[in-house]
């Protein structure tokens, strides 16, 4: 059975489409170590030198990004990819505090190649998760927050068997139940692209994220580039 897959829908409207995904069993997910730490913050101080005062806007892979919020009719100055809020928290505010082990992997990855990285947290999911296009009655519960919600139709989401919704405006914000926890020991992580690219910053991207995860959370691994050929792992 697959554990992540994208609908059929959703790679004939965003052919150019590329994800790297791992899924991963058997982690630790501690507070980053030292020299984990470390790297992250060199990584966050490399980053900012070398974006300068570009404009987030003229970034190729969130440039990308905005035009396919845009393609599902989300406002991408209102509702911002994942990896675009990172980076403009880093500009702005100057860091981005350690999470732990994978929530810090997952966003050294993100802020190095301007990608969206998804680490999600499978315990509470029934697998497959699969992103397509909402029909308004999946349940969604925000971080910090006990209220069930619903996106809207026609939103793109991550869901999983059961239609839980595990991440909405396809990588703008996760679940609660799907965040890396203290607990968490089996993973999925996706990794997503749009610009002209995508393939050779997916793969890179990808080969760093499972170099970071056997050099700190151990465990076992399968990975996969999907693309429109390729739908599932």
């Amino acid at each position: 059975m697959a554990s992540f897959r994208y609908d059929a829908r959703i790679l004939e409207n965003y052919p150019s489409l590329v994800a790297g995904i791992i899924v991963a069993r058997g982690l630790s997910n501690p507070p980053s170590p030292p020299d984990l730490q470390n790297a992250y913050l060199a990584e966050q101080a490399a980053v900012k030198a070398r974006i300068g005062a570009t404009p987030l806007s003229e970034l190729p892979s969130l440039s990308a990004w905005r035009r396919a919020f845009s393609g599902f009719g989300v406002s991408p100055t209102r509702y911002r990819s994942a990896a675009e809020a990172l980076l403009r928290r880093l500009t702005k505010k100057g860091d981005i505090p350690c999470i732990n082990t994978l929530v810090d992997i997952g966003n050294l990855v993100s802020i190095r190649y301007g990608l969206p990285v998804a680490v999600m947290d499978t315990q509470q999911i029934a697998l497959p998760i699969t992103v397509h296009y909402s029909d308004g009655s999946e349940a969604y519960t925000e971080l910090r927050s006990a209220e069930v919600m619903h996106p809207a139709p026609g939103e793109v989401i991550f869901s999983d068997a059961t239609q839980m919704v595990v991440a909405r405006r396809w990588c703008w914000r996760q679940s609660f139940t799907s965040a890396a926890q203290a607990t968490t020991a089996d993973v999925v992580i996706a990794i997503e692209a749009h610009h002209a690219a995508a393939q050779p910053d997916i793969e890179r991207a990808l080969a760093d994220l499972l170099s970071l995860l056997s050099a700190h959370a151990g465990g076992e691994h399968e990975s996969a580039v999907l693309n429109s050929e390729n739908t599932a792992i």
